[in-house]
């Protein structure tokens, strides 16, 4: 029986999955790469493979983690990447912050973090966070061994950094079973600074059902000093992410924050916590975006902005979640969500499954499926519309809303 479907990009016939080496790209290392051969890419609708990231290249050590705008310039983008594969020698892991200024096809590295500063045995690489200063005179990292203020220096081999001071795991035993020890500093995950560089907001917590909060400002030496902790979260779940309600703001009200279970909102003035409306139970949330209001990646499934403080789940969206067996449905594991602030009604989602994109405000999604069959977590919008995608798989460009990428009609036999 021949069934018409819909595919994104170029008319193919169907294929297995290819694994990660097979993608037909182009390389992007600044001695192969020009700007006309990416846009030559992305305006034929091909995704476009970054390669030219710091590190050894071994599994993972090419997943962009964290992709953080300039606070001055949402042209210039940062990147955060961990090479921690086995193959590469405990003393010479290590992670890299770089920048572009060409929408994430070449990167230049501008810190090397050294091994002292993370764990790479508990669960590093998958979760750190990054906050950016304008221009990138120096960024706040967060690791297992806690938050950290890194400032590159001339020689990108002798980075500067500081510890910024935290909770440490108490003498009492914990509520459950962790991989530390009494004094062992607590880890660090998600991480906020309003646009002034004045205040900065740092949790912490590892699957201890303990989840701590701190505020911080900035002494006159630019080192950040404690002011104490947040009132505690109404949940013992883990911090999965963060932002504030208007980040341009010079101090904004209002404070998301997503947990193991339920998306959490602070009132900044009267320091109350009460909870987003509409969110389903025990809805893990990986990711957000405050872009035309508050959007969410979770565990199972997408929120969309619905009023003051509510959200609705993408019920109707039926994702394409398995594309050899063509399964589709709304359950699907989110890790990122982001908005084009300049179309605010394109989105994309990276999840468990692969790359998604909707342009009439999440109604309807599309499939990125030239992509390697491998988790992506994080995405980032470019100005001009394309979309940087990282994951284990590797970190990749793509232009899903070009001309180019309209959805054709073929014919697949049954």
């Amino acid at each position: 029986m021949a069934v018409p479907i819909l595919v994104w990009g170029q008319t193919r016939q169907p294929q297995p999955p290819a694994p990660h080496h097979a993608v037909a790209t182009r390389s992007s290392s600044p001695s192969h790469t020009s700007d006309d051969n990416v846009k030559n890419d992305l305006d034929s609708c091909r995704i476009h493979q970054v390669t030219g990231l710091p590190g050894s290249h071994q599994f993972a050590s090419d997943f962009i983690e964290t992709i953080a705008s300039d606070p001055k310039d949402p042209d210039l983008i940062w990147g955060l990447t961990a090479d921690l594969s086995n193959q590469v020698p405990p003393q010479d892991q290590a992670m890299y912050i770089s920048k572009s200024t060409n929408g994430g096809a070449t990167w230049t590295q501008v810190a090397r973090i050294d091994s002292k500063y993370f764990d790479a045995k508990i669960g590093e690489g998958l979760r750190n966070g990054l906050i950016v200063s304008p221009g990138g005179t120096y960024f706040v990292i967060t690791t297992q061994q806690g938050a950290f203020q890194v400032i590159p220096q001339p020689n990108t081999s002798e980075t500067m950094v500081k510890a910024i001071v935290g909770p440490r795991v108490p003498d009492t035993p914990p509520k459950m079973s962790i991989t530390k020890k009494a004094g062992d500093p607590v880890r660090a995950n998600v991480v906020g600074m309003t646009s002034d560089e004045k205040h900065l907001i740092i949790g912490y917590g590892y699957f201890d059902l303990d989840p701590k909060m701190f505020s911080y400002h900035k002494d006159n030496d630019g080192s950040w000093i404690e002011d104490g902790p947040l009132p505690p979260l109404p949940t013992d779940m883990d911090l999965l992410s963060m932002q504030f309600d208007d980040p341009q703001k010079t101090d904004p009200g209002f404070l998301y924050v997503g947990t193991g279970d339920q998306v959490y909102l602070l009132n900044r003035r009267t320091m109350k916590w009460s909870r987003i409306y509409g969110v389903g139970a025990d809805s893990a949330i990986h990711g957000m975006s405050v872009v035309g209001g508050l959007h969410l990646a979770a565990c199972w499934g997408i929120y969309n902005p619905s009023g003051p403080g509510t959200v609705r789940r993408l019920i109707n969206a039926r994702f394409l979640l398995h594309r050899t067996t063509d399964e589709t449905g709304p359950n699907l594991r989110a890790y990122s969500i982001d908005v084009d602030p300049s179309k605010p009604n394109r989105e994309v989602v990276t999840s468990l499954t692969g790359v998604y994109t909707s342009e009439d405000n999440g109604e309807t999604w599309k499939r990125i499926n030239d992509l390697p069959e491998e988790e992506f977590r994080s995405a980032h919008f470019n100005s001009n519309g394309t979309i940087l995608v990282s994951g284990i798989a590797g970190t990749f460009l793509v232009n899903p809303f070009s001309n180019a990428c309209t959805p054709h009609l073929k014919v697949r036999n049954k």
